[in-house]
């Protein structure tokens, strides 16, 4: 076991828990069996599923838990009322030493206050946010936030510059990655007054930790020239609810407007240009700040973007992802 990345997952959050959870692992595990799963949740329930398969029974451990957590509940209910949840308990055992990373496709901002609530966060960092990695033209950018925060400060923007940049410098080795901040427009009199204010910090700090770029707009994200988006968390999840949107739209409809002959031709191009475009596949956001990471999944995600949750807990375990942040961070006061 001491090999293992242990993974404490919340079974019972999102839609269509614990059966997506379950096939999630199973998907997983036919490509990797570095996992083990602590899965917390009723266990009467999940019992009837793990005693089907010997692989899961090898790999699980159910901790039963009474209560769960609805998507519809208030942060600060689920705070107050939450402490024998699937969703407390899993983050719980991160703080207990008894998991290595946390995973749930549940309540986004209650996942938010009981992560606050029961794991430190990192020296200089007032709050955590949402990060996760996007395609581009080249290859991936970080952004963030993804909705942790719908209203933030220039001091927290510049803190997700300063995270986001770390994080880059530890996924892809980075020296001085790019940064910009998510506007209206390029130009420096345009957006908010935190934007601006945010703006004119990161330009005067010259921070020798990454390149900052200014602004940049959202139909140039997919550019490929920007390596870190920062922006609040209410634009940031517009942004990826639209983009992922945008996504399927385009893939669903591609495929209807061309003929069998034309679909016989092109298949093997329209299979890339789709698995390009898969929101699945860039599925598991994490919360950036926290010293323990705690991984969010998409609710409404299907098993396969669940496994694929499941493969970024491993990368984060295994890459020391949380120590690599720590030592790469800069911070700036604002």
């Amino acid at each position: 076991m001491s090999n293992k990345v242990i993974i404490a997952i919340d079974a019972m959050g999102g839609e269509n828990s614990p059966n997506k959870i379950i096939e999630g692992i199973k998907i997983s595990l036919n490509s990797n069996k570095e996992n083990f799963f602590n899965l917390f949740g009723k266990k009467e329930i999940l019992e009837k599923q793990i005693s089907k398969s010997k692989i899961l029974r090898d790999y699980c451990e159910i901790i039963d838990t009474k209560d769960i957590i609805l998507d519809d509940e208030s942060p600060l209910t689920a705070a107050k009322g939450g402490k024998n949840s699937s969703m407390w308990k899993s983050i719980e055992s991160l703080k207990d030493k008894k998991s290595d990373i946390s995973l749930s496709a549940g309540n986004t901002g209650a996942m938010l206050v009981i992560s606050r609530l029961l794991l430190k966060t990192i020296n200089g960092i007032n709050k955590p946010a949402l990060a996760g990695l996007w395609p581009n033209q080249n290859n991936m950018n970080v952004v963030l936030d993804l909705g942790a925060n719908i209203e933030c400060n220039e001091k927290n923007l510049t803190d997700f510059a300063c995270m986001g940049s770390a994080l880059f410098k530890s996924l892809f080795e980075n020296d001085r990655p790019k940064i910009a901040l998510l506007n209206v427009g390029l130009e420096e009199h345009k957006g908010s007054d935190v934007i601006k204010k945010t703006f004119t910090i990161l330009k005067e700090n010259k921070i020798k930790n990454f390149n900052f770029c200014g602004y940049i707009e959202g139909n140039h994200i997919m550019d490929g020239e920007i390596d870190v988006i920062v922006t609040d968390g209410f634009t940031g999840n517009v942004a990826l609810k639209t983009a992922e949107g945008t996504a399927n739209f385009i893939t669903k409809n591609l495929k209807r407007s061309l003929n069998k002959f034309s679909l016989i031709l092109s298949y093997n191009s329209m299979k890339k240009f789709k698995e390009k475009l898969d929101p699945r596949k860039y599925n598991g956001a994490i919360f950036l700040g926290l010293q323990s990471p705690v991984v969010k999944s998409h609710g409404s995600i299907d098993a396969f973007g669940f496994a694929h949750s499941i493969n970024v807990c491993n990368k984060i375990v295994k890459g020391n992802l949380i120590e690599k942040i720590e030592s790469n961070l800069i911070t700036v006061d604002a």
